[in-house]
């Protein structure tokens, strides 16, 4: 069967001890990525050609080598040879931007020790490897405790061991697993993502918007406050900045899982799932921007992308120009845009009174070639247009069962 490949990452509590050999190693790896960087600029800037990697693997050997960077040998090599690799990484993707074989990127950019984020990386070569005991034993740092909150599907050639800003310790493991073809089932879903309703379902299902970010946004400011009260390079303030930190990593974690267990639910459910690709970008500039950043959109459409090939299950993107939103659903006539306090409305054509999300969400799935039945979108019959004081009401639609409160791990 086709393998996908899936990121695996476990909380690691590393001792004192294990926590300064770990920074000396995230030290390490951002001098050679520096180091190898400013050499490819500098050759840049006189006209000279580009460094090869082989090359700078010679410079990293010679430079060990001298007093002013002997330091360098207190690491594993492993890790200073993967920080060229991710050099080379950065180029590659900096240079498939400006040929449009991916989204356009910046340059490659010096790291700084003021990163909040740090990270280094272990091969089958640099001789790493679980325990029996469990623990991850890693080369001059030691047997680091990890907790194991599931079980990896095969053996991993890589192991990245990441610090965030929140100052937590992670192992991150790149895996291949096989994809697990699912029972079959007629079901499909056309999926239209909102503020109000974080996605309405073709079928007439309305997920509420948990917004993480709005309803921890008091606790969020003060940590911030607290913060900028603190004097500059002080302790204090490094505390402080931990634990504003930290808040915003369990606003994040709870978004997170939040996505992985609609999406997960949603490809479980229907043999084909289709989504609008938004301009979440161009909607981050606008007013609703923190709104929209606090839904995140993007993370909930590339979930259901990957479960859907895990789990052979089919997924469509439709393009964002598509008018879901003026076509009805039930007879196909365009009757142009409506403002955004407009969310029932009644066809000019064939009478039917419609909910303008859940209308969008049929047009998803139809506009996807998927033979979903328009009959979801109906709120109630009519015959005649509503009244105009009618158009703009928003009526009370009650808590469907794949709210935030009754999404299932599954």
């Amino acid at each position: 069967m086709i393998g996908v490949q899936l990121r695996y990452s476990f909380r690691v509590y590393p001792s004192a001890g294990q926590r300064t050999a770990l920074a000396r190693a995230f030290g390490c790896a951002r001098v050679v990525f520096n180091d190898a960087l400013r050499a490819r600029e500098t050759a840049r800037a006189a006209g000279l050609p580009f460094i090869p990697s082989g090359e700078l693997s010679k410079q990293l050997a010679a430079s060990k080598k001298t007093p002013e960077r002997a330091w360098l040998a207190e690491v594993s090599s492993v890790v200073l040879q993967q920080s060229l690799r991710d050099l080379d990484t950065a180029y590659k993707n900096f240079f498939d931007g400006l040929k449009g074989k991916r989204p356009k990127m910046g340059p490659p950019r010096f790291k700084s020790r003021k990163d909040t984020r740090q990270s280094v990386r272990f091969t089958a070569n640099a001789g790493w490897k679980i325990t029996t005991g469990g623990k991850l034993r890693l080369p001059k740092v030691g047997d680091v405790p990890v907790r194991w909150s599931r079980s990896v599907p095969s053996v991993p050639s890589t192991v990245t061991v990441v610090k965030d800003s929140a100052g937590r310790y992670f192992a991150s493991f790149v895996v291949g697993t096989e994809t697990e073809t699912l029972l079959a089932t007629d079901s499909v879903a056309g999926i239209d993502l909102g503020l109000t309703h974080f996605a309405i379902l073709s079928d007439g299902t309305k997920v509420d918007s948990p917004r993480f970010l709005r309803r921890a946004e008091k606790k969020l400011k003060k940590a911030q406050q607290d913060l900028s009260r603190k004097t500059k390079g002080s302790k204090n303030r490094a505390k402080a900045r931990i634990k504003a930190a930290r808040a915003h990593a369990r606003t994040a974690d709870a978004r997170r899982e939040f996505h992985h267990q609609l999406s997960t639910k949603i490809i479980r459910e229907n043999q084909a799932v289709a989504v609008e690709d938004l301009a979440v970008k161009g909607l981050a500039r606008t007013r609703m921007a923190k709104s929209v950043h606090d839904a995140g959109w993007s993370a909930f459409t590339t979930m259901l992308e990957y479960k859907a090939a895990l789990y052979g299950r089919t997924f469509h993107r439709i393009g964002r120009f598509e008018p879901t939103s003026q076509v009805c659903s039930q007879c196909g006539v365009k009757d142009g845009p409506k403002p955004l306090h407009i969310r029932t409305w009644t066809c000019g054509a064939c009478g039917t009174h419609l909910d303008r999300d859940i209308n969008a969400a049929v047009n998803v799935a139809k506009a996807a070639g998927l033979a979903v039945s328009a009959c979801g979108a109906r709120v109630g019959p009519g015959l005649v247009p509503a009244q105009r004081e009618e158009t703009g009401t928003h009526p009370k639609t009650s808590r469907a069962s794949g709210s935030q409160a009754g999404i299932s791990v599954l």
